[in-house]
């Protein structure tokens, strides 16, 4: 029996998404291509009020779901619906890189902001949204929020047990 975590430090989720935003590409075997060519993964984050939940997925069509709480989804990448969806995520994420800001901050995002990590071949970096603008229809980022979206409701169906691709 494993007891349950007791501190935010604690919980997988937490670990998960700060291993992701510091992998190396190359030791994933990943380097630009024409199809990636400067992106190879992107996490999408949002606070949900109580927890933070992130989508993450790669250029492999890896994809989890990550949160502050106790919950997440690890390896849907298998099933060809997720993996569809992980890939659309980053090559949409591609189309915001001139916007992005590199940085080392690996703060979760809270209250209205949606937090957009790109992963690219030279270190990480930052789009910022904001979930009213979203849910009104003005928020720039809409594309790459939707994007997310599609991997979490695919990642979702498997954990549910709905019929799958």
């Amino acid at each position: 029996m494993s007891a349950r975590p007791t501190t935010p430090d604690e919980l997988p989720g937490i670990g998960l998404r700060l291993q992701a935003l510091g992998l190396d590409p190359s030791e994933l075997g990943f380097a630009p291509d024409e199809a990636f060519p400067q992106v190879y993964g992107v996490l999408t984050e949002w606070d949900l009020g109580g927890a933070v939940a992130t989508v993450m997925s790669l250029r492999d069509g890896s994809a989890s779901l990550y949160t502050t709480s106790a919950f997440g989804i690890l390896g849907g990448g298998e099933h060809e619906s997720v993996r569809l969806a992980a890939v659309r995520h980053v090559q949409v994420a591609e189309d915001f890189l001139p916007q992005a800001v590199a940085t080392t901050d690996r703060q979760h995002a809270a209250g209205d902001e949606v937090r957009y990590w790109l992963l690219t071949y030279d270190g990480v970096h930052l789009v910022r949204g904001s979930m009213a603008a979203l849910r009104s229809g003005g928020d720039p980022t809409r594309a790459l929020f939707v994007a997310a979206q599609y991997v979490l409701t695919e990642l979702r169906r498997l954990v549910e047990g709905a019929p799958i691709s």
